[in-house]
């Protein structure tokens, strides 16, 4: 049984989790609290992959008083070495008495592992306080450790009437300022942005994270230099895009999923050629697939009607983020998403309500698919 002091001590390492949302990846944003007869005595998190993991940093500030105390960390302490030694083992060292998870890891190297590890050390070990609060904080990662794929969120931004950009194509711009630095802010915790070839061209579209645009709270608590540039995928089967592309201007991995590779757009450019699906079209499963193999967690799509409609189709996205604007573009203008035509209720995606907003002047809506 968990008391309430065991949920205060975990809510401030869920707290300190988040801190690491927006520079762990791959690794999960973890946080770990070491609290002995009531009180703190160390806490950390862990802050960008290839450094100390959260247990470190906490041990490191409770020092001696780790001794007989309660860790509480946000996902099971690892039992493997990687670049950095077993956590499980430095609490067993440490000499605490007692660990609560949050939940168990699902990675095949950790799985109940680091648990068994403390208690064969005669450490009470439980998990499961605050899960569904710890699931959230980790969602893409945990996604790809049970899945092998990135967690899909899909953008939007539409008006009222469900309008995306008018008949010649022009979008810019439907929402206000404020949608489009939480957009920013969406970007700059994603792994990867993936566009395809006609937003880019259409837009000129940098896909990149823009430090002046971010919201004020994630410019105060980050310095420019810590935050990654995720990495940015066009689908561009037909080969149009062209140096000359404001994409290619700004600094930051590039992925280019081309028919054919050419080579000459710049040294963070890789072309990569894929197979294409009995119909002639990029087989998005298999592009998933291979961005999981490159240990993306999270990956934020910012695409038209006809990319966005596919992985729909291909059943590939897992949430949708919608801005919508108060404005009325009519019926000319360009539709939400290409989906194929449904003959029966029972056909169309479901999504739940997660969470709903005013962002500046409009809306934001964002929905998880049930299906």
């Amino acid at each position: 049984m968990f008391t309430k002091d065991d949920a205060r001590w975990m809510a401030r390492a869920l707290e300190l989790a988040r801190r690491g949302r927006f520079t762990t990846s791959p690794n999960p944003a973890v946080g770990c609290v070491i609290v002995k007869d009531g009180e703190l005595m160390g806490e950390g998190f862990h802050r960008r992959a290839g450094g100390p993991h959260a247990e470190v940093f906490a041990l490191r500030e409770a020092g001696e008083a780790a001794r007989g105390a309660t860790a509480y960390v946000t996902l099971e302490p690892c039992s493997h070495h990687g670049r950095t030694p077993p956590c499980a083992q430095g609490l067993i060292d440490a000499g605490v008495a007692r660990v609560v998870a949050a939940m168990v890891d699902p990675n095949p190297r950790v799985a109940g592992r680091g648990l068994a590890m403390l208690r064969e050390a005669g450490i009470q070990a439980e998990a499961g306080l605050m899960s569904e609060a710890a699931e959230a904080v980790n969602t893409g990662f945990l996604h790809r450790m049970r899945t092998g794929r990135p967690f899909v969120t899909l953008k939007l931004a539409a008006s009222l009437d469900g309008r995306t950009a008018l008949a010649n194509g022009e979008s810019q711009w439907i929402t206000g300022p404020a949608a489009r630095r939480d957009v920013q802010r969406h970007r700059a915790q994603s792994c990867a942005i993936l566009s395809g070839a006609d937003t880019v061209l259409m837009d000129n579209a940098a896909l990149n994270v823009r430090w002046n645009e971010l919201p004020a709270s994630v410019r105060h608590a980050y310095a420019e230099n810590e935050l990654r540039q995720p990495l940015r995928i066009v689908i561009d089967t037909q080969n149009r895009l062209h140096a000359g592309l404001r994409l290619f201007a700004q600094p930051g991995p590039i992925l280019l999923l081309r028919g054919r590779v050419t080579g000459g757009l710049g040294d963070e450019v890789e072309e990569c050629v894929l197979p294409l699906s009995e119909h002639g079209k990029l087989d998005l499963a298999l592009l998933l697939q291979e961005l999981g193999r490159r240990q993306l967690n999270h990956l934020w799509v910012e695409a038209g009607a006809t990319l966005g409609g596919a992985l729909f189709a291909a059943g590939l996205v897992n949430e949708l983020v919608l801005y919508q604007a108060p404005m009325l573009m009519g019926n000319p203008a360009r539709g939400l998403l290409a989906l194929p035509e449904f003959t029966a209720m029972s056909q169309p995606p479901r999504l739940a309500w997660q969470d709903c907003r005013f962002v500046g002047g409009d809306l934001k809506l964002t929905a998880r698919v049930t299906d």
